[in-house]
């Protein structure tokens, strides 16, 4: 089964994240020749498996693992480079070719120790009950500069040297103070070894440099299929997910201004689901379980952080808030991953509504105080028993798992073409017009 009929395609979670994006990105790399990392940092993380070994990635696009395809970071991520080089040195260490094939933009900006610091700093210093749940990986502070512009730095910025040195030196004394007056930070940030670090990290970094907006303008015109890989999930985007408690960049809906692309270059996007719910961190879940059943999906999905190894909170399907992030999504086709991880679970729930002050809500809250307090209102299906990890065609799944995927698929309005039933590249059955 092809997915090149769908043109210029990108691939959103539409719940928080981890949903299995690296894994559908990475099998769609056979019908594309372009993958491209539109938006967040070193707080992603994709696995995908391929032939029994994993591979967790963080910067690196999920294209990276087939050489022949061209991965490109765009102007709308932020860059760790102590993070992607180890990243780089460690997947050609196990035999993957890195060289031309990845492209970064000059136009990406750089995470500093003093960003890593400051996240660290703010969440620590917020309020028991307003603690974001970052991964302190200083991926807001350096958004926070990137918008406030007097205190950015760019790829491009690490070139020349001396002109470097110069522009890091003023940021430093800066943060210096900013973190001594607000958080009593003794410490301070030495500039001179800081640009020497980065420095070493610019000339590795300068063989993938280049403008990958025009890149990609270029290989769009000589017909390259391109993939767009989205980081986090819909839910977690800054301008339409649960804010505050969200990612720091437009994780759904920013392909064209992430990767410098006309809106009209990407003609499709695939939805990305997991047969449950989960999220890292702190924020609304209406449909969190808190007992032995939530564990038992946690350790039968290994629903720990790929980024953090923090375990991941775990719950039924939310479709009022699945469709609320297909609406502004508007995916042509959904990926439902882990359906192997019910398997045993008799009966299933799915959430179909949200309840509060007796009545029936229209439309997913805005309001984080009442999302906490709603009531969800569950659909109660059978479970099935039988071992999924085999299946490789729609028929072969039980009948029950069947009608599972079917309810996803008519809620949501969205064709079901992929059912990921394992953690392998082999483990995903694609589905025709069955659904």
């Amino acid at each position: 089964m092809s997915f090149r009929d769908l043109g210029n395609t990108c691939v959103v979670g539409l719940q928080w994240g981890d949903e299995g994006k690296g894994k559908v990105v990475d099998l769609l790399m056979a019908d594309f020749e372009v993958v491209v990392r539109y938006s967040g940092g070193a707080n992603a993380g994709h696995t995908v498996v391929v032939g029994g070994e994993s591979f967790a990635l963080h910067q690196l696009p999920s294209g990276i693992l087939r050489e022949e395809v061209t991965s490109v970071i765009t102007a709308g991520t932020v860059i760790d480079p102590a993070v992607l080089l180890g990243e780089i040195a460690s997947l050609r260490a196990r035999g993957v070719r890195i060289g031309d094939n990845l492209r970064i933009s000059d136009r990406a900006h750089l995470v500093f120790p003093y960003h890593r610091r400051e996240d660290l700093l703010a969440e620590g210093a917020a309020p028991a009950d307003q603690k974001l749940g970052t991964t302190g990986r200083g991926i807001g502070p350096c958004y926070a500069d990137k918008y406030a512009r007097h205190w950015a730095i760019r790829v491009c910025d690490l070139y020349p040297a001396d002109r470097f040195r110069d522009r890091l030196a003023a940021v430093v004394a800066h943060k210096n103070a900013s973190l001594a007056g607000v958080y009593g930070l003794r410490e301070t940030f030495d500039a001179a070894r800081m640009a020497d670090e980065y420095l070493a990290f610019a000339e590795e970094l300068w063989p993938f440099v280049c403008n990958t907006t025009a890149l990609l303008h270029r290989l769009g015109k000589a017909g390259k299929r391109m993939l767009f890989e989205g980081a986090q999930g819909s839910l977690l985007d800054v301008d339409h997910g649960t804010y505050p408690y969200v990612t720091s960049s437009s994780a759904a809906t920013g392909v064209a201004s992430g990767a410098g692309v006309p809106i009209t270059a990407c003609q499709s996007t695939i939805g990305v689901v997991k047969a449950y719910t989960t999220r890292v961190g702190a924020g609304p879940f209406p449909t969190e379980l808190k007992d032995a059943l939530g564990e038992t999906i946690r350790q039968r999905g290994h629903e720990f952080g790929t980024t953090t190894g923090r375990p991941r909170r775990c719950g039924w399907f939310d479709l009022v808030a699945a469709s609320y992030a297909a609406m502004f999504t508007g995916p042509k086709c959904l990926a439902l991953m882990h359906l192997d991880t019910l398997t045993g679970i008799d009966p299933l729930k799915v959430c179909v509504g949200y309840r509060a002050g007796g009545a029936l809500l229209e439309d997913y809250p805005t309001d984080i105080h009442l999302l906490n307090e709603v009531e969800p209102v569950y659909a109660t299906l059978p479970g099935w028993r039988e071992d999924l990890a085999e299946c490789r065609h729609w028929g072969d799944l039980p009948v029950a798992a069947r009608d599972y995927v079917r309810l996803m698929s008519e809620r949501l309005g969205t064709p079901v073409r992929m059912i990921g039933v394992g953690p392998s590249r082999e483990q995903m059955i694609l589905v025709g017009h069955e659904v």
